[in-house]
């Protein structure tokens, strides 16, 4: 078996990155420096057209978008691990909040960034108040589902708990405040102490 995967750090690929150490792969990290696009063209040109990490090869064939290598890894090597369901209705409730968190979530918080963080003539203070009031009622989804479970599935951590905190990691690095949701606050808490994500962490930092 052979797993090459592509990535920056700080970026959509530490969602991978902490699924690879939590399923304790072994795979061959090559990082790429996604401000220069003489490094991109070299490293990614190859396996992604879209330029961008992350990027999974395994034995050759080349799988980019986050939620796509997380759904793939599931399937490959994370059910006979416990960090993923079988097939079935569990398996449909993961691929939903994969699916989920990058385009939904995922575009609400883009547009609240590039309407309040992004350059100033690019800024629409409307837009920006409504990519938050859409951000906010996101998060209440997950605050929601969670009600008394333990992790996102239920009692049981799996890869889209890895790849959803891994997200609000980010959200919370641009100033979202989970003091409304404590039982998100929970399971950031939970999760960001597992010690595949601290040795994610510090390399990343």
């Amino acid at each position: 078996m052979s797993i090459t995967f592509y990535f920056a750090p700080m970026s959509t690929a530490s969602t991978v990155r902490w699924s690879l150490e939590e399923l304790q792969i072994p795979y061959e990290g090559v990082q790429v420096d996604i401000k220069d696009d003489a490094d991109k063209k070299t490293k990614l040109g190859p396996v992604n057209p879209n330029m961008a990490v992350p990027v999974l090869v395994h034995d050759g064939v080349a799988i980019f978008e986050s939620a796509a290598i997380q759904i793939y890894l599931g399937e490959t090597f994370g059910v006979d691990k416990g960090l993923y369901p079988k097939p079935g209705p569990a398996r449909g409730e993961a691929l939903k909040w994969l699916v989920w968190a990058n385009v939904t979530l995922g575009g609400a918080m883009s547009r609240w960034l590039g309407n309040t963080q992004g350059p100033q003539e690019q800024r629409n203070a409307a837009a920006g108040a409504q990519a938050r009031k859409d951000l906010d009622r996101l998060i209440g989804m997950v605050e929601e589902n969670l009600g008394d479970r333990t992790y996102m599935l239920g009692d049981t951590v799996s890869l889209v708990d890895f790849h959803l905190v891994s997200f609000f990691q980010w959200f919370g690095f641009c100033g979202v405040d989970f003091a409304p949701f404590p039982q998100l606050g929970a399971l950031i808490g939970r999760c960001s102490g597992r010690p595949a994500n601290q040795k994610l962490m510090a390399a990343e930092t």
